[in-house]
């Protein structure tokens, strides 16, 4: 009994779905019964129950492809190892992502990816190396807030869950990789080049370079996607190497003269194409996906666009099923269906002489912004209003002119001055879209999670157009239009009076004070060199949750918890400053300060305005109540200034809620305080490996031995208390919010070395 081709694909798909919201990833026993009884439902003669088999065959394999990538969590982190590995490519400033090919006396296969640090060494580092190498690793762990970038989403479907630090390293062969000789050499026959860094994304896939100025300026225009290398770039290196076939196909008489030797060449090109660019993971799905079009093709069948499609991603997916969790695929897949939907549907204008191309451009680049509006608002939170002018022009430039040239480039590399003028003639057509991208206006449009239904409107005007819906009645317009802004003008079904939520910043504090759709900030996390917590977690979740900040409160000077103010302020320039450190223009946060905010109750409690100043004990102490139920939110203090709260606030600091002073440090949280505060729950700001070692486990300890109960970023992602009324409802983002496998605590349950 054969079963259909397009049927297997949608089972494919449909087994390695649930990847993607499974709270726990089966034990390898129920993998293995899953397989057995797969393999009896295949036996049976009877087509659906074949099928159920073939999905439950393929979610089995899902399991064990997810098991696999989990296993060095727990199998190489116990301690130091010794290893060989092979550097693949620098991660950033002193790291390196390498792939550890033997664990002690063990082969790996396929190699195991690590990004370490540490690797010091007199010898130049280059790709392609080997080394001996004695580590130290640990579980990757990332930040979790909903919503905000998912990082450990990302490190699973990239294959990428350990991290470490190199204790110490042996070279066993220090020569380069072809690649990075091949691009060293490149690098040396382009010469001096204005635009050299995007010259090195196109052609390498080496981004880390781009200026922070061009990439916003890719960001804003919605142009960034021709700076990764992924299907628009293999498919077109696959055209460059398949037009140099069919160009050489016309000195061979017309017997010879066939079509699979031109695709089998623009294969090849493709492949060696991605084998440069750094064999990236969006590069390596688009030459998969372009290998299944090139079988299905010589098969000599004609196959429609939409099973083609279908084909490729679930190809994609069985060779790789964690590849469903990566938002690059989904874009690329995305994009890829929208336009199949949009080329059937919305077909485009027959004739127009001259300008045909242009008007054929301009409907390709209409479709793929409409219908992709979704997914642009879902994953990055935002639009490009200038998107369709800026690719209009950018792609194509960039396709028809800056690839070919590159990659003529390099293949006429030993041709003396070919590589120099032809990555020339790619610098100056660079430099043309980029100044062209700069003259436009900023149109980048932030969005919140209303708009995702507004999205969904060119969508539903097409499906109206197409399926003549109009025609039966003229109010199936308004009602779409209706249904589409319903977020926008419907009321919020009623939820809780207010609520606090304590973001995942790592190593400090942010806080947030919810009500009414406005929002009150207590400290705004960390700085770094290029970046805060402010323009990396705080300003994206207020703004995609819809909430206006009406204040912030900083409790001090350090930076963990004042680092994000100016990112902040920028933000929102009019926005009051709390502060006890008598900072020109910030508001004063001293003992005995009162006011009202949404109809809450706040007081300060320390400092007195005696002692002002930016260290821990100067931390302004603030108690917010709505009459029922209270928080204290207590900063950094430290004993002494605990000690001396208390004397003036005596039996006035009970709190149904507790930010956990200094994350939990030795130095805070006396049981006079606790018993003095009394609360029910205690919120603690720490990232799981921070050098202090915060919580100290005798605070937990202390805290439990009251009945309080704990919890902490590090375990817990973004913690959401709701009040309602009498009541409070506590949301941690890992537990309950996004309870998903690769949102748990990797590795030992409680190691957080």
């Amino acid at each position: 009994m054969l079963l259909s081709l397009r049927t297997c694909c949608c089972c494919v798909i449909a087994g390695v779905l649930p990847l993607c919201w499974i709270h726990n990833i089966p034990g390898l026993a129920v993998i293995a019964g899953g397989t057995g009884l797969a393999c009896l439902l295949l036996c049976i003669p009877v087509r659906a129950v074949r099928y159920a088999g073939l999905a439950l065959l393929i979610s089995c394999w899902s399991g064990l492809a997810a098991q696999r990538v989990l296993w060095p969590t727990t199998a190489l982190t116990t301690g130091v190892i010794q290893g060989e590995g092979t550097i693949l490519r620098p991660s950033g400033t002193g790291r390196y992502l390498v792939t550890l090919h033997r664990y002690g006396d063990k082969r790996l296969f396929p190699g195991v990816n690590i990004v370490v640090r540490g690797l010091k060494t007199p010898h130049t580092l280059c790709p392609g190396q080997r080394w001996s190498l004695w580590l130290r690793l640990r579980p990757g762990h990332g930040l979790l807030n909903i919503p905000g970038f998912d990082s450990q989403r990302y490190a699973v479907a990239h294959h990428q869950v350990v991290n470490g630090r190199v204790l110490r390293a042996q070279p066993l062969s220090l020569r380069c990789g072809w690649r990075s000789r091949f691009t060293g050499y490149l690098a040396e026959q382009a010469g001096t080049l204005r635009h050299w860094p995007v010259i090195q994304a196109l052609a390498f896939g080496e981004r880390q370079a781009l200026p922070a100025d061009v990439r916003q300026r890719f960001r804003e225009t919605g142009t960034a996607h021709l700076m990764a290398i992924s299907g628009l770039h293999i498919a077109q290196s696959a055209g460059v190497f398949w037009g140099l076939v069919r160009l050489l196909q016309w000195l061979l008489p017309a017997a010879r003269i066939g079509t699979g030797l031109p695709l089998l060449a623009g294969v090849a090109g493709a492949a060696l194409y991605t084998w440069l660019s750094g064999a990236n993971p969006p590069a390596q799905r688009a030459l998969l996906a372009l290998i299944i079009w090139g079988a299905l093709r010589l098969g000599g069948r004609r196959w429609s666009a939409e099973m083609v499609w279908l084909c490729c991603i679930a190809g994609v997916l069985l060779v790789d099923p964690l590849t469903v969790l990566s938002d690059s695929f989904r874009l690329s897949a995305g994009a890829c269906g929208a336009l199949i939907l949009w080329y059937r549907w919305m077909p485009p204008p027959r004739g127009g002489g001259k300008l045909r191309y242009l008007a054929g451009l301009a409907h390709l680049q209409l479709g793929i912004t409409a219908l992709l509006l979704p997914l642009q608002v879902v994953i990055f939170h935002g639009v490009s209003l200038s998107a369709f002018v800026a690719n209009m022009v950018a792609v194509p430039l960039v396709s028809l002119l800056v690839v070919p040239l590159l990659l003529l480039g390099m293949l006429l590399s030993a041709v003396p001055g070919a590589t120099r003028g032809l990555w020339w003639l790619a610098d100056q057509v660079l430099h043309g879209v980029l100044g062209f991208l700069a003259a436009l206006p900023p149109g980048w449009l932030e969005a919140d999670q209303r708009a995702v239904g507004l999205s969904l409107l060119p969508l539903v005007l097409m499906v109206i157009w197409r399926l003549r819906l109009y025609r039966s009645s003229l109010s199936v317009l308004p009602v779409a239009l209706l249904a589409c802004t319903y977020a926008y003008w419907h009321p919020a079904p009623p939820g809780a009076h207010w609520a606090v939520h304590m973001l995942d910043v790592g190593n400090g504090l942010a806080m947030v004070v919810e009500k009414n759709r406005r929002a009150l900030l207590y400290d705004t996390g960390n700085r770094w060199p290029g970046g805060d917590s402010a323009r990396q977690t705080i300003i994206p979740w207020l703004r995609w949750r819809g909430l206006h900040p009406e204040g912030v409160i900083i409790s001090h000077g350090h930076l963990d918890h004042a680092g994000g103010l100016g990112s902040i302020q920028q933000a929102w320039p009019a926005l009051p400053v709390y502060s006890a450190m008598l900072t020109p223009g910030h508001r004063p946060c001293f003992m005995g300060e009162r006011w009202q905010w949404q109809g809450l109750q706040l007081r300060v409690l320390w400092p007195p305005r005696s002692q002002p100043g930016a260290e821990n004990n100067h931390s302004c102490v603030v108690h917010i109540s709505d009459g029922v139920r209270s928080v204290l939110l207590t900063g950094d203090i430290e004993r002494p200034a605990e000690l001396a709260m208390l004397k003036s606030h005596r039996g006035s600091l009970r709190a149904d809620l507790l930010q956990v002073p200094h994350h939990g440090s030795r130095t805070s949280s006396t049981p006079r305080l606790l018993r003095q505060v009394n609360p029910g729950v205690a919120l603690a700001s720490v990232a799981r490996y921070n050098p202090w070692r915060f919580p100290a486990a005798a605070v937990v300890r202390r805290y439990r031995d009251l009945g309080i109960r704990w919890y902490d970023t590090g375990k817990s992602g973004q913690i959401s208390v709701q009040m309602f009324g009498d009541q409070m409802k506590i949301l941690s983002a890992r537990m309950q919010i996004s309870p998903r496998w690769y949102h748990q605590w990797f590795g030992v349950p409680g190691d957080s070395g």
